[in-house]
């Protein structure tokens, strides 16, 4: 059962991971001039959207998402409608958190917005794929206690989150360098930071997960 639930989240991360690459490739053919730094919010919107779109789909086709207790319409635009108004309370959160570590507060309001919105991307869109609308689920998986035994994919949803944040928060180290470097621009090397982050948790997080297995399996029961 393990094996299966693990290739499953490696498969899954692997797709997502490939979405990235495919986001920073595509609008080079598309776009005129494009290029990671010349055209930056292009390209961290190119990416927030195509793993927002790969994440929704995934999950979905997996069966990770929570199941709902009622199958009415209603119902189901309710769960729709808060995913999308916590989202959109996240974005803010991020954004009001980059401001106070630094971020200009009214220049360059453009970009620290998006690199929130990349951030909740990153992070909240993956809490509402795995465990839905739900603030109790997710003080569960993000609390103290939650590290002693979770499933999975919670596991996986705690490791890629802390790394997209850790992955923004050193992106920012170089910003006040006087190197004077094209990605030193605000926001580039914290988005970098972040996806490489993200990245870096959906590399680790199979790997992490295999290795604890037994360990996992163990608090599980």
């Amino acid at each position: 059962m393990w094996d299966v639930e693990i290739r499953g989240m490696t498969s899954a991360h692997a797709i997502i991971a490939a979405s990235i690459f495919m986001a920073t490739v595509i609008p080079v053919v598309l776009v005129d001039n494009f290029s990671v730094y010349g055209t930056h919010l292009v390209w961290l919107y190119s990416v927030a959207c195509s793993v927002a779109v790969v994440n929704i789909a995934v999950f979905w086709l997996l069966g990770i998402s929570p199941p709902t207790k009622k199958n009415t319409l209603n119902y189901k635009l309710s769960r729709l409608i808060r995913s999308c108004v916590y989202f959109v309370l996240s974005c803010l959160f991020f954004h009001a958190v980059v401001v106070l570590y630094g971020a200009p507060l009214i220049e360059s309001a453009l970009e620290t917005f998006s690199l929130a919105v990349l951030l909740s991307t990153l992070t909240t869109l993956r809490c509402l794929c795995i465990l839905g609308p739900n603030v109790q689920a997710w003080i569960r998986v993000f609390s103290r206690d939650g590290w002693v035994a979770m499933s999975v994919w919670d596991t996986s949803l705690q490791i890629t989150s802390s790394c997209s944040i850790v992955g923004a928060w050193f992106g920012a180290f170089p910003i006040p360098l006087d190197w004077d470097r094209p990605w030193q621009v605000w926001p580039i090397s914290c988005s970098l930071g972040a996806t490489g982050g993200f990245l870096t948790g959906l590399l680790a997080a199979p790997l992490w997960i295999r290795w604890h297995r037994k360990q996992l399996t163990y608090k599980l029961k």
